[in-house]
């Protein structure tokens, strides 16, 4: 990541104004253009600079959205879809100025299927509020990426999480979806059927697509049955290899693990500290697994041969719903607990993804790294999968820590290519990671240019994202 990628773009000032003046007059105090609820609705998770939206609306429907998006596209102005904000790479910032579209009002449950284990909702509900609606039908949508975040958002950036090693990501997990694009036009990507064949797969198009090729207004989601047991547990290890390559041979071994989360020791000593915990601050695994009361007995059991072979001092485990919960909320304030070792530093969060071989051989070398070169930078991962993440702290004030900061994730991201890995398994690209994507992909940006010129001309879409 370097700064000098988040630039501003050229502004329709003559547009803008148009439709600010369009928009308050249709939707009234819907529609706000005050700079405090416009910083709201930039980027603010990371170091990445705020680029603030000229205004901000609040549909609550989707012929509402067709109708910003008309709005929108009679005067060539921008507009940036808004959920929760708690995207990493700058997706909601306003490079060329524009209209945020906050989708949050946008939250209903509009149908749930419990015999085909399918439901349909708008893209503002979260997964916990979705999880709640879900409760007394004893199924639940798995994807759980930390945040609290909108089922639209996490579509959007193609998001996975701490149970994808299990139940996939955001992409296995999306049937369909209804999507505004930029003729006006309201379009279904697939029904409800589990397969199909029938021409381009339009629902993956749009999921990734970072809000660059239309509005999502509703999603087709995949559910799971709620397991019977579920048991979780904590494993150090003496050393970050070690902790990976138990993992590694998990996976190898096919052990049904849900989920299966490495902690290095700052990570642990963090999240002691904030979360009021008293584990080893040694690299540790967060592991659990769903199923029955045997069957997660027999996994836990297994588990534990393997990390004992790696040096393990004890994996403990419980079934206890409020011992795991105690446990997982320590794992999902992570970001949180970074932070807090440097109080008022600022922090760069990144991630990269490796195929499930290299895991041990990417984390060794990062952390390497980051004892070389003096830096303060906890490392957590969805180990399962292959993907980690880094939280960088640093003084963003101090023009050499800055240029520190930015020449480790350029190395973080070349040794992730080196190994055939992704520059991001979930953060997505945004503004962040637009350097790091042509690396990867090469001549492949061109024809990802040429989609975004064919269903978006005029480039309303979220501007300035993904690439150039």
């Amino acid at each position: 990541m370097a700064l000098k990628a988040i630039r501003a773009g050229s502004r329709n000032e003559t547009g803008i104004d148009t439709a600010k003046a369009q928009l308050a007059a249709r939707f009234g105090d819907r529609f706000q253009t005050g700079e405090a609820i416009r910083a709201q609705h930039a980027h603010t998770t990371t170091y990445i600079p705020a680029q603030l939206p000229d205004g901000v609306v609040f549909p609550e429907s989707a012929d509402e959205v067709r109708e910003i998006v008309a709005i929108a596209a009679a005067s060539a102005v921008p507009l940036i879809p808004f959920g929760t904000g708690s995207s990493l790479e700058g997706h909601v910032n306003a490079p060329n100025g524009g209209i945020s579209v906050d989708m949050m009002r946008m939250n209903r449950v509009l149908e749930v299927n419990a015999e085909d284990l399918d439901c349909r909702v708008e893209p503002g509900i979260t997964r916990e509020e979705l999880n709640t609606y879900l409760r007394d039908t004893g199924l639940f949508f798995p994807i759980d990426p930390g945040a609290n975040a909108s089922i639209g958002g996490m579509a959007s950036t193609r998001a996975s999480g701490t149970n994808a090693v299990r139940y996939g990501t955001m992409k296995d997990n999306v049937l369909a979806l209804t999507v505004v694009a930029a003729d006006g036009r309201e379009i279904r990507t697939a029904h409800r059927a589990r397969k199909s064949s029938a021409g381009y797969d339009l629902t993956r198009l749009f999921v990734g697509a970072e809000g660059t090729l239309g509005i999502i207004t509703s999603i087709t989601l995949r559910l799971q049955g709620i397991p019977e047991v579920i048991s979780g547990g904590v494993c150090p290890f003496p050393t970050i290899a070690d902790a990976c390559n138990a993992v590694i041979l998990t996976i190898q071994s096919g052990i049904p693990v849900a989920r299966i989360e490495l902690l290095d020791a700052l990570q642990m000593r963090a999240c002691n500290t904030y979360s009021g915990l008293s584990y080893e601050e040694t690299p540790t695994l967060f592991v659990e697994f769903h199923g029955n009361s045997e069957s997660v007995e027999m996994q836990s059991r297994h588990f534990a041969e393997i990390a004992a072979d790696f040096g393990s001092s004890g994996f403990i485990w419980t079934t206890n719903p409020e011992e795991r919960a105690r446990l997982w909320k320590a794992r999902h304030n992570a970001y949180w607990a970074q932070k807090s070792l440097i109080p008022g530093a600022a922090i760069l969060s990144t991630d990269v993804c490796v195929p499930i071989s290299r895991l041990a051989d990417c984390v060794a070398a990062t952390h390497e790294d980051i004892a070389a070169n003096g830096l303060t930078a906890p490392i957590v991962g969805h180990a399962g999968d292959g993907n980690f993440h880094v939280g960088l702290l640093f003084d963003d004030t101090d023009a050499a820590d800055v240029a520190r900061a930015e020449a480790f994730v350029e190395r973080l991201n070349a040794r992730a290519l080196s190994m055939d890995g992704t520059c991001t398994g979930e953060h997505g690209i945004g503004q962040g990671k637009m350097p790091f994507l042509e690396a990867e992909l090469g001549d492949a940006l061109d024809l990802m240019r040429q989609v975004k010129r064919s269903l978006d001309p005029q480039g309303i879409f979220n501007p300035g994202k993904i690439f150039a």
